[in-house]
C-alpha cells in the first residue's frame, strides 16, 4: 500500500490521509462509539486517542455522523459466506447463528445505538442508508444451493430473510432481552422462514 491513501466514503466525501493516521483516528472513533454510544462521542475525545488534532479531524470529517460511518466501516468484522451444511435448514441455522454472535457481541449493541440515534439526526440516517449492506446475496446463494438440492421451487423469494431475519433478532436481543440461543434460531427457521420460502408462489 502507498503511504497515501485516497478513501471515498458512503457520503461522497473524498480525502487524501495518511494510511495509517487515517486508521488510527477511525479505529480511536469506533472504540469510542462503543463505550459512549454515538450522542457522547465527542470530536475532542477521538483527536486525544488518536493523537491527532481536532483540526485534522474536522478537515478530512466535516460532520461527526461521517467520521463515524467510515469508522464503522473501516473497523467492523466481515461476515463470511454462510457455510453449505447439505441441507437449506441447516444453512439457515448455520447463517442466523452467525448473525447472531455479531448482534450479541461487540458490534451489535453498538449498531443498535447507531440504529436509534438516526432517528434524532437525519445526517447520520442518511450516511447509514448508503452504507448498509444487504442480505441478499448470501441468501439467495443459500436458496439457490437449495434449489439445486430440490428443497425448493422456482419462485422463492429468498429477499423475504433480508426484510425478516435482522429485524427480528435484533428486536429479540434488545427490545425484549432475550438470548440468540438455538431454540430461538429454530423458531425463526421452522416456524417463520422455511414455511415462507416454500409456500406456494405468487401468482
Amino acid at each position: 500500500m502507498s503511504e497515501q491513501a485516497t478513501t471515498v466514503a458512503a457520503g461522497g466525501r473524498s480525502r487524501k490521509l495518511d494510511e495509517e493516521r487515517e486508521q488510527a483516528i477511525l479505529r480511536a472513533a469506533y472504540e469510542l462509539l462503543g463505550e459512549t454510544g454515538y450522542q457522547g462521542l465527542r470530536v475532542d475525545a477521538v483527536a486525544a486517542r488518536a493523537q491527532a488534532s481536532k483540526a485534522t479531524l474536522y478537515r478530512h470529517w466535516p460532520t461527526k455522523a461521517g467520521l463515524v460511518v467510515d469508522a464503522v466501516q473501516c473497523c467492523k468484522v466481515d461476515s463470511p459466506p454462510p457455510a453449505d451444511t447439505g441441507s437449506l435448514r441447516g444453512d439457515l441455522m448455520s447463517w442466523f447463528q452467525q448473525i447472531g454472535e455479531v448482534i450479541t457481541g461487540q458490534e451489535g449493541p453498538l449498531l443498535a445505538g447507531l440504529f436509534m440515534a438516526m432517528h434524532t439526526d437525519p445526517e447520520l440516517a442518511a450516511e447509514l442508508r448508503a452504507m448498509r449492506e444487504s442480505k441478499v446475496p448470501f441468501a439467495e446463494a443459500i436458496c439457490a444451493r437449495a434449489a439445486r438440492r430440490g428443497e425448493l421451487r422456482p419462485g422463492y423469494e429468498a429477499g423475504l430473510i433480508d426484510e425478516i431475519v435482522p429485524a427480528l433478532l435484533f428486536m429479540h436481543c434488545f427490545a425484549l432481552g432475550e438470548p440468540l440461543d438455538e431454540a430461538y434460531i429454530a423458531h425463526l427457521v421452522d416456524d417463520i422462514i422455511l414455511p415462507l420460502l416454500t409456500r406456494e408462489p405468487r401468482p
